[in-house]
């Protein structure tokens, strides 16, 4: 999926896109009311020069505070908002795919609601995509601020797992920060999976892409709602939606056990044959039986985690409900050949 190509090393490519037509950056949120006050007019200060027109897709996902409020405040100042409200917290999965459903640009940003993602850098994802590329993601590349030693190594673990199981290529440090082409939005509207893990969906549609590095802000406002449970069991989806590697483990584990109690048949049939019929070891006994019942309850939790997301899918409910949908922007009337694509 991924080209190894750094900014400044865009000469291979021969396409080159000139002014964008509408460009739309969604932004899930949950409790982002303060940071939103100040993000939204900022946003639309630095972006709208960038294309002949700009629409900023909120997806409030279930807020508590003033979010929506914010949102429309900001409509009525002519900011050029959308807001897209859930009827409930579906998580950030979800509430990204329904930004994507829903946004009409021929070029789309995804960007926290926090204040994290820097502007700049977006800025320089416009220009990796006026040179040709239809995938442009943000790569982290100072976490000793923003993580401790253990969710680094945590997170360095999982990533190793990621790429020893799947044919797909996702690229480290790389998270939902990206610049999407229209034609890997229309990509992502096909897929049609209730278990999802975007960064794993983005990378699975393919598409020329490059990396752009770059340094998080400090929150504008709050902490993260990310905590390492929410953190955990969206490990678990991605590593059960894109890999058969713990299934694999499990066969290769149930071979070793099976293994293991051959050669321990064999050792007590040769050992009651030649110092003839001992008592058996109490602590034997105990430790095999625990052993075994521990191997099959692992077992039977990973087969389980799987089954229950068919279970999940066949079942066919809508990823997310929306209980208000502002009304789309007005495209420009007259729009580049970026826009006609």
């Amino acid at each position: 999926m991924t080209d190894s190509s750094l900014p400044g090393q865009i000469s291979t490519l021969t396409t080159r896109r000139n002014r964008i037509g509408l460009l739309s950056v969604v932004m899930p949120a949950f409790n982002e009311a303060a940071s939103l006050a100040v993000l939204l007019p900022t946003i639309h200060e630095a972006l709208s020069p960038q294309a002949d027109a700009l629409e900023l897709v909120v997806v409030d996902d279930g807020s508590t505070d003033e979010t929506a409020l914010v949102v429309h405040a900001a409509i009525a100042k002519g900011v050029p908002a959308r807001l897209v409200r859930l009827s409930r917290n579906f998580g950030k999965e979800a509430a990204l795919s329904a930004g994507l459903d829903l946004a009409d640009g021929d070029v789309v940003i995804c960007l926290d609601s926090d204040g994290q993602h820097p502007l700049d850098t977006v800025l320089e994802m416009i220009e990796q995509w006026r040179a040709g590329y239809e995938v442009v993601y943000g790569v982290q590349t100072d976490r000793r601020h923003s993580q401790s030693p253990t969710r680094r190594g945590l997170t360095r673990l999982f990533y190793w797992l990621m790429q020893l199981g799947t044919r797909v290529d996702m690229p480290a440090n790389a998270g939902d920060f990206r610049l999407l082409d229209r034609c890997v939005v229309q990509a992502l509207r096909r897929l049609p999976e209730r278990a999802r893990y975007m960064k794993g969906l983005f990378a699975w549609v393919g598409f020329r892409a490059v990396g752009v590095p770059y340094v998080p802000h400090n929150r504008l406002h709050g902490v993260t709602h990310f905590k390492f449970k929410r953190l955990f069991s969206l490990a678990i989806t991605a590593v059960t939606a894109f890999t058969h590697v713990p299934l694999r483990i499990v066969t290769a584990l149930g071979l070793l056990v099976s293994l293991v109690a051959v050669f321990f048949g064999v050792w007590v049939v040769f050992d009651t044959l030649v110092f003839g019929n001992q008592v058996s070891g109490y602590a034997t006994v105990v430790v095999s039986i625990v052993f075994l019942a521990g191997v099959q309850l692992l077992c039977l939790g990973i087969i389980g985690e799987y089954l229950g997301r068919v279970f999940d899918e066949v079942k066919q409910r809508p990823l997310y409900l929306t209980r208000e949908v502002t009304p789309p922007l007005s495209r420009p009337a007259v729009q580049s050949p970026a826009g006609q694509r």
